[in-house]
Parts: C-alpha cells; sequence; structure tokens
C-alpha cells in the first residue's frame, strides 16, 4: 500500500498525528526533498526521491517511471508512505506520482493522510478569514468545484453541469462515525446537511 502524507506547511508541529503514526508504522517512508526529509526525521528515516522541476515531457516520464518502479516494489511488501510539505491532494507531487502508479501498477492500493495545506498556513499567518466562496487558483484552466454546505446537493450538480462539470462526489461528516461519501451520481440525495459537500469535476 502507498500512502501519500501531508506534511504541513513546514512546521513541526503542524504536522498531524494521524500523519506522525503513519511516518512511524510504515515499512519505508520517501519524501520529495530535503525540507521534508527534516520533518520526519524525528519519527523515522526518510529516502528521497528526486522530482526535478523540469519541462521537457519525455525526461519527467521516465523519472517518474523509475520512482514509481521504487515505489511499486516496496508497497507490494508492506506499507510505504510518501511524506511532502503540504497536503497531497492539492497541487502536490504525490497526485503525479499516484497517477503514473496507477497506470502501471494498478494493483498497489493508494490513499492519503490530509495535511495542512498552504491555503489554510496563508490565512493564519496572514491574519485573514474568508467568509464567503472563494477561487484558489495556479493559473491554469478551471477544472474542480468544491461546494461546502451542500443541503440540496442534486439541485447545485444540475447547476454545476450547466458549467461543463461532468463528475460529481457527495460527501457528509467526513472522518466522523457517521462519515458518507458516494461517487455514483444516480445515487447521490436530494438533502445533505450543512456537513455536505459537493465535488465537481469537468
Amino acid at each position: 500500500m502507498l500512502i501519500g502524507v501531508g506534511l504541513g506547511p513546514g512546521d513541526p508541529e503542524l504536522l498531524t498525528l494521524k500523519a506522525v503514526n503513519v511516518l512511524k508504522n510504515s515499512d519505508k517512508v520517501y519524501v520529495p526533498g530535503r525540507l521534508a526529509k527534516d520533518l520526519v526525521a524525528p519519527y523515522t528515516d526518510a529516502e528521497i526521491l528526486e522530482f526535478p522541476m523540469i519541462r521537457d515531457i519525455e525526461v519527467l516520464n521516465t523519472l517518474w517511471k523509475e520512482n514509481a518502479d521504487r515505489v511499486a516494489d516496496e508497497a507490494r511488501k508492506g506499507t510505504v508512505a510518501f511524506g511532502l510539505i503540504g497536503d497531497p491532494n492539492f497541487f502536490s507531487t504525490f497526485t503525479h506520482l499516484k497517477k503514473v502508479m496507477n497506470r502501471h501498477y494498478p494493483d498497489v492500493e493508494t490513499a492519503t493522510v490530509p495535511g495542512i495545506s498552504s491555503i489554510t498556513s496563508f490565512a493564519a499567518r496572514a491574519d485573514v478569514a474568508v467568509e464567503s466562496s472563494f477561487e484558489v487558483s495556479d493559473g491554469s484552466e478551471i477544472g474542480y468545484k468544491i461546494h461546502l454546505k451542500a443541503t440540496q446537493p442534486r439541485k447545485i450538480i444540475e447547476k454545476l453541469e450547466t458549467e461543463g462539470y461532468r463528475e460529481f462526489i457527495f460527501a457528509e461528516r467526513l472522518f466522523s462515525d457517521n462519515e458518507l461519501i458516494i461517487s455514483e451520481k444516480e445515487d447521490i440525495p436530494e438533502k445533505g446537511n450543512y456537513f455536505s459537500i459537493i465535488y465537481g469535476k469537468k
């Protein structure tokens, strides 16, 4: 199994308890750089996987495949953690690694442990509060939308479809005993609650 572990923004005190437990209990831990290696050092001895910031697609694909080959061999035998700065599902090195793993090694199960992202880190350090809808962008085309407080999920989906969104996930009370996640559109209910979310992808 391969687990992407969010290490937060760089402050050792902002690692979650779950992240620490996964790092301690994994058979092998990889990280993409020195900062991440230093953050996990109190809990495990990690190995750095090189992910150079270059634009040559052919070279990148070769490097991604080589890294996936190394990770897959270990992940088939036990639990492998990949620790990275921020959150593994937002603008993350792990997202790319996971895509390559799914393509070449679909038998290897993957999971993620969320970390404090740059978005929430910025709000804390800049002392700003976000109290209405907001947009996060890296300059690329918007391809995803997350709708919080989705009390009328079906109506939200209908609106999103007019904007070009085609894939949807309904989630409610995440990480609680009553957690509910539905990825089949036809099974998504008419009503949600304050803790409901609709995720849309174009």
